[in-house]
């Protein structure tokens, strides 16, 4: 038999080539969008989100005035209550986003390049910025208009933002899940979140909180980080109740079981 006659080999259909840098490129994209659908949508954009707390801080700072005549710690009101507000608003920020990622993505995520990581990450990514960027502007102008004579340290300022957004991704991860699956239970969480603000120590120190009230405070992750930056904005703030290790801990525990649920379940949640 010659070679002529041999019956042609099946031609294996060529891989299409591997795109570099692909989760990069739609994380960028789904950031763009992001920021499109939630900050440009009107002219104040960026700009309520950063008149936004000042007025929280504007408030507590004219109602506290009135009753007492300085913080806790320190001689302004509106530095102590920013040193609790921004940290506190950005977890509350960061888990909101990752909460609703995957509802927000979920017609994208039909198209095989998007995953449910790339729009977690491009959620965390573009909220740890913006939160970021709001802490530096009011910081600065609070600063500046009270003409404040103060070194803060910023490595403490930032470790509390770093736990507070890692704590935000890994909580944020579990009810991204939860809200899906169940969609009563963002109503739920939203009801518990309610006495956070006052559970985590905003507007008063966690020192002076009486026994027993003080040891079953400080399982709440938000004290240490709450804790933390004021560590960083007041030089004679005793912080020794801070555990980094404990926050890193919650936050990354929660981070796996969220990503393992997701993992497992990111398929059937596209369809409900």
């Amino acid at each position: 038999m010659t070679d002529a006659s041999l019956p042609p080999l099946p031609q294996t259909p060529a891989r299409p080539p591997r795109r570099r840098f692909a989760t990069a490129r739609v994380v960028a994209a789904l950031m763009l969008r992001e920021m499109s659908t939630t900050y440009g949508r009107s002219a104040m954009g960026y700009i309520w989100a950063i008149l936004e707390p000042v007025a929280g801080i504007l408030l507590l700072t004219a109602i506290f005035s009135l009753g007492f005549r300085s913080p806790p710690i320190g001689s302004n009101f509106a530095i102590f209550f920013a040193s609790g507000i921004m940290p506190f608003n950005a977890f509350k920020d960061i888990d909101t986003k990752v909460a609703q990622s995957q509802r927000f993505s979920r017609a994208l995520m039909e198209y095989p390049g998007v995953t449910f990581i790339d729009t977690i990450i491009a959620r965390v990514l573009l909220n740890s910025i913006t939160q970021a960027l709001i802490a530096f502007v009011v910081f600065t102008g609070i600063i500046y208009l009270y003409d404040l004579d103060m070194i803060m340290d910023v490595t403490q300022i930032a470790i509390a933002f770093a736990m507070a957004i890692f704590l935000a991704l890994g909580i944020g991860c579990l009810n991204s899940y939860f809200v899906t699956v169940y969609p009563v239970w963002e109503r739920v969480w939203a009801i518990l979140n309610r006495p956070l603000f006052l559970l985590s120590c905003v507007i008063f120190l966690f020192d002076t909180i009486p026994q027993p009230y003080r040891d079953w405070l400080w399982w709440n992750p938000l004290i240490h980080i709450v804790g933390r930056s004021r560590d960083g904005v007041f030089a004679t703030y005793d912080a020794s109740y801070v555990s980094n290790l404990y926050v890193c801990s919650v936050a990354a525990i929660s981070l796996a079981v969220g990503l393992i649920l997701l993992r497992r379940y990111h398929r059937e949640m596209t369809n409900i």
